[in-house]
């Protein structure tokens, strides 16, 4: 699962926060003080007045960007807000309990938008934020749910593809796939051009590492055999695939069916090959490599181009933690035939099926995740997901305006990298796989032919 990287993003991206926190806005604005008119006229924001919610958070930078907030909410509402926030190493263990739990625990929880979502979703332990949407009452006229982009909503409608499905959470944060490049390195060894195509950027980063002796290459990827891999692995696929749908549960990997798994479809094939490509261009130790490993490499100045997590992106620039404060470059992945694609990855907020105080749990979603208030939340992360917040100078005035760029970019192309098979994770390993037979110089057709066969055998029981 790929949760796991924002326990470190919280303490890379730290001194960024403080430098937020510490600019003049310190002393309040009007922009960070409650506004009792938030919403249209008629809207009854003191509805559920009285009543107590309890959100049961990760500790993350989205939760410290909610923090100094709340008393807002509170004022606004007259709801009493009880923050309990854990570790990522504990609060995915706390969430499931608190939703499996024959009494009430939280109201409002961190929400992996993923396979996690729709095991929860199937097993009836979250509810439908579709109706509260739906209801003028109950959601201000003003929320625009269609700022958010279709793919990110696409990961909590469930049942997936169903007509009538409904949506399940509301994405608070996200991370896309996009390319890390640093400026110096492009300057030095190819005269400044930067790839316009993923051939031309595998050539690239070849010619950088076969003339940087050893001291810097051109590429790094998360080279590991881990499911962990698989959104970056994914959004990489996906530039491949083009703008063909990728529907869930199926996504690119089956056609419609789980006895008819695709991976010998060219785009798949050419996608797993790029990727395999990337590592070739890296450092010789790379099927050690994870993300971490990958994102200190680059930072440290020793990397041409990185294709990762947007949400990287912000600690670059930052001189306590980085090498390459005013260096990096950001851009979409370069196109292939199919044009440019990415993939996504996003935490939500969620209520819990056995809360008894859902609509006051939905008054704080609402407002948390609305036009006004995700700015200054955002600013915490570096990955909001409201399209109209990336043209917003309070979330954007602390971020490069390349990286905004490239982001809001990734935002129009992107799709869910999520899977909905409960046998996931060892087809996921399968996949990994395929691409190190690629790294050891298997012929990408043959290598995909053979993890056709494993995984006819896994969904078919042949």
């Amino acid at each position: 699962m790929k949760t796991k990287i924002f326990l470190i993003i919280n303490l890379i991206i730290i001194s960024v926060l403080v430098l937020v926190a510490c600019a003049p806005k310190a002393t309040p604005t009007p922009e960070t003080k409650p506004v009792e008119t938030a919403a249209p006229a008629g809207f009854d924001w003191k509805r559920f007045s009285g009543q107590e919610i309890t959100l049961l958070f990760n500790e993350h930078p989205w939760t410290d960007g909610v923090r100094p907030h709340i008393q807002e909410f509170e004022d606004l509402t007259g709801i009493k807000v009880n923050l309990q926030p854990f570790a990522e190493d504990l609060y995915f263990d706390k969430m499931e309990l608190a939703v499996r739990s024959d009494k009430p625990v939280a109201d409002v929880y961190f929400l992996p938008m993923d396979s996690t979502a729709f095991t929860q979703y199937s097993a009836g332990l979250i509810a439908p934020l579709t109706p509260y949407l739906n209801d003028p009452t109950m959601t201000a006229a003003d929320y625009d749910l269609a700022d958010f982009p279709e793919g990110f909503q696409a990961s909590g409608m469930y049942p997936p593809g169903d007509a009538k499905a409904q949506l399940y959470g509301i994405p608070i944060t996200f991370e896309a796939y996009i390319l890390f490049y640093n400026k110096d390195l492009v300057d030095k060894y190819l005269g400044g051009k930067i790839p316009e195509t993923f051939a031309d950027l595998i050539a690239a980063a070849n010619k950088v590492t076969q003339e940087g002796n050893g001291e810097v290459y051109g590429a790094v990827m998360r080279g590991i055999r881990s499911d962990t891999i698989m959104d970056t692995l994914t959004g990489v696929v996906f530039n491949s695939w083009g703008t063909d749908p990728t529907p869930l549960p199926y996504n690119i990997w089956f056609a419609g069916d789980w006895k008819k798994p695709q991976v010998t479809d060219p785009r798949i094939t050419e996608g797993l090959s790029n990727y395999a490509a990337m590592m070739k261009a890296g450092p010789p130790n790379v099927q050690s490599i994870d993300w971490n490993d990958a994102n200190q490499l680059f930072a440290q100045g020793k990397i041409a181009f990185f294709i990762d997590a947007s949400l990287f992106g912000p600690a670059y620039e930052n001189a306590e933690t980085s090498a390459v404060v005013g260096k990096v470059g950001y851009a979409p992945l370069p196109k292939t035939s199919k044009g440019s694609m990415t993939g996504h990855w996003l935490w939500g907020l969620g209520i819990p099926a056995n809360s008894e105080k859902k609509e006051a749990a939905w008054y704080f979603i609402q407002w948390a995740t609305n036009k006004e208030n995700e700015p200054k939340i955002g600013t915490a992360t570096g990955g909001a997901p409201r399209l109209s917040t990336w043209g917003n100078s309070v979330y954007t005035q602390a971020l490069n305006p390349e990286y905004v760029a490239a982001v809001q970019t990734a935002m129009a192309t992107s799709r869910p990298t999520a899977v909905f098979y409960e046998g996931w994770k060892e087809i996921a390993i399968m996949i990994v796989d395929s691409v190190q037979e690629m790294y050891g110089g298997t012929d990408p057709a043959q290598a995909t032919e053979n993890l056709q066969q494993k995984m006819l055998k896994v969904t078919t029981g042949q």
